[in-house]
């Protein structure tokens, strides 16, 4: 028989192990918060369980040790001997963020045990044991090593152990590869021949293995039997030696960021999706729909009759119906709820709020709002910036809240829904808002504004997106460096989104991300400039309209104003933007589409509107190179390349040629 290749489970292993971390936060951060329920206990076990006998099935030896002795302190809790305590939890998700680090290593073919989680191993063997764990090695110079020679096992099976499925000849000889040993065999409890039963056990085994394994290697062959056996492994230490220990510092120092802060901005993107087998049953269905449809039309390769005109139209408009309905559902498989990004900041929220001893509730709302999956991973960054500016920044501490005649414990709510063809995501809390004399203070001092007069609180707010930004009075590992705000702008309008802000001082302030449900197809509007067609995005305009000469204003610098809606709006040309070739015609002569971009509504005028179309998105950047105010490419019906214009960055543009 050909020896099975473990290392291609790997992969799945990892994934439905990070998986039962996620559960096994989830659960800890209910018991936390006071939850009494006994089935959050019990999911907590499950999960060590399940990622301890995994990592010793596929030879992860480091990670199944730690995460027994994981088990071992949730086996307590869940039998009644120890309460789940304040101390548990914490030790508890300290440990789930150590096997999250050890599971990466072991991906890597890197060694999996570090200082760190030796460290925190220790702890845990410690609350097992009920011994105080030992004293740092800072406060010692060395510490005796004791070097195992052998190992001492008692082993005898429960009487249904054979019924399991496990053979304990087959752990004997997986313990002979580890070094010599030694087997006997404690016979007194076997029956009388006539009242043996075939599938049960009797025996029990006395083994000396010879050889210094680490203790891992010998419980990861019993893995198997956990809870089916009585087991004891008694160590055979040899004479101590001394030799120089370098622990992991016990607290992390004071500029390291919490471990939580940083497994949330780390967000690494994944390779693969998870789908609904109901998805796949519809794709299956669709192609079978198209195949019958591929048939219709075959019958037309030779020429169409007259009389078969109406069946042929039949077949487009089914080939059309079914077309449109594959692509739908080829873009639902990359659909994924946002809870899976959301999940990751009740433990965020927790350390932070502990770490600057404020209280916190987090409100999380829409999580099963679904948004394409390169969005969402690319979400998690901005998202952290905020949710750290809003409980560094925004909420205050207890005594300030209830002077300001609020409750001591503040809220930061995190909210996704759809609005029109867009997600939007929503962080708010309920602090202090913005401080506006504050903002304008510095702006001033950093020569971005001559003067904060007769600027909108609205303008003010925009200030703190500028690159370098920061009102903090001194720099801690949150915030204070000025390096948050615009890299959440910049971030969102990479993804083709947008971010906003609104602010009430003394009530709190919310911040707004708009962003596209998918970066793969847009609806568009095609407009011709010059010899050039180019495509608006829908979900940015707002009307298309003709503009009369009259209706035109002139401003300093060679700008235009027109009047839309009892309001000025200039009007950007987009032949002059991008230069293109052909006559530039008088303002009646073309179409002003009216769009919108990060808050700001401005005029397109272009040569005529040819139509409404889905542009599938090409990269510009990867195949040519950024152009300013163009978000990408695509290929239209006859061939030709349309280019589709990013109405955010034109926006900008007009935001600058007005500046200067």
């Amino acid at each position: 028989m050909s020896k099975v290749d473990l290392a291609q489970f790997h992969k799945a292993f990892h994934e439905e192990s990070l998986d039962g971390l996620d559960a096994m936060e989830q659960a800890l951060l209910a018991l936390d918060e006071g939850a009494d329920d006994p089935e959050l206990i019990n999911v907590v076990f499950r999960a060590a369980h399940s990622i301890k006998g995994g990592a010793a099935t596929f030879g992860f030896a480091d990670v199944a040790a730690f995460t027994h002795v994981a088990e071992n302190l949730m086996d307590e809790v869940r039998s009644g001997r120890r309460p789940m305590d304040k101390a548990v939890v914490e030790l508890l998700l300290r440990s789930g963020d150590t096997v999250r680090d050890m599971l990466s290593l072991s991906m890597a073919g890197q060694p999996a045990a570090t200082a760190e989680s030796q460290g925190l191993l220790a702890e845990l063997s410690a609350m097992v044991s009920g011994v105080a764990a030992a004293a740092p090695a800072a406060a010692r110079a060395a510490a005796p090593v004791e070097a195992i020679e052998g190992w001492d096992i008692a082993f005898r099976p429960f009487d249904y152990l054979l019924k399991t499925g496990n053979d304990p000849a087959r752990m004997f000889r997986e313990l002979a590869a580890l070094g010599p040993l030694q087997v006997s065999c404690d016979a007194t409890a076997l029956p009388a021949l006539a009242d043996m039963d075939a599938s049960s056990s009797y025996l029990g085994w006395t083994l000396r293995l010879d050889a210094g394994a680490k203790r891992a290697a010998v419980e990861g062959v019993f893995d198997w039997v956990d809870g089916d056996c009585d087991l004891t492994l008694t160590p055979r230490i040899a004479v101590p030696v001394v030799e120089p220990v370098v622990a992991a510092p016990v607290a992390a120092p004071a500029t390291a960021a919490p471990r939580a802060v940083r497994d949330v901005a780390a967000n690494t993107e994944a390779s693969s999706v998870r789908v609904g087998i109901e998805k796949i049953d519809t794709l299956i269905n669709l192609v079978g729909e198209l195949v019958i449809t591929q048939s219709m039309l075959s019958q037309f390769h030779d020429g169409v009759d007259p009389g078969q005109l109406d069946m042929l139209r039949q077949g487009l408009a089914q080939l059309s119906r079914h077309t449109r309905e594959l692509q739908e559902s080829v873009m639902s498989i990359r659909m994924l709820p946002i809870s899976t990004v959301f999940n990751r900041f009740p433990r965020l929220v927790r350390d932070l709020a502990q770490k600057l001893e404020k209280k916190v509730v987090l409100d999380m709302r829409g999580e099963t709002t679904e948004l394409d999956k390169t969005v969402l991973e690319k979400i998690g960054d901005p998202l952290v910036h905020l949710v750290r500016n809003a409980i560094d920044h925004g909420l205050e501490v207890p005594a300030r809240r209830l002077a300001a005649g609020k409750g001591d414990t503040g809220t930061l709510r995190m909210e996704a829904f759809h609005r029109g063809g867009s997600i939007v995501v929503e962080v708010a809390d309920d602090g202090a808002g913005l401080n506006r004399d504050a903002i304008v203070a510095k702006a001033i001092q950093r020569g971005i504004i001559a003067s904060g007069d007769g600027m909108s609180d609205d303008a003010v707010a925009d200030l703190i997106f500028e690159a370098g930004f920061s009102t903090a009075a001194a720099t801690t590992d949150l915030s204070g460096r000025g390096v948050g705000m615009d890299v959440v702008r910049r971030n969102v309008m990479d993804l083709g989104g947008t971010v906003s802000i609104r602010s009430t001082h003394g009530s709190g302030t919310t911040f707004t991300i708009a962003l596209p449900l998918t970066l793969a197809i847009i609806d568009g509007l095609t407009a011709a400039v010059g010899a050039e067609t180019y495509i608006v995005p829908l979900v940015s305009i707002v009307e298309s309209v003709q503009v009369k000469p009259d209706a035109i204003r002139s401003v300093a610098g060679g700008g235009e104003l027109f009047r839309f809606r009892d309001h000025w709006l200039p009007i950007v040309r987009l032949y002059d933007v991008f230069g293109c070739e052909g006559p530039r015609r008088a303002i009646d002569e073309g179409i002003v589409i009216v769009v919108e971009g990060e808050g700001t509504r401005i005029g397109l005028f272009v040569d005529e509107l040819i139509g409404q179309q889905q542009a599938v998105v090409k990269s510009l950047e990867a195949n040519y190179r950024r152009v300013a105010g163009i978000s990408g490419a695509t290929i239209l019906a006859d061939g030709a390349v349309a280019l589709i214009a990013d109405v955010a960055g034109l926006v900008r543009l007009q935001s600058r040629r007005k500046a200067a």
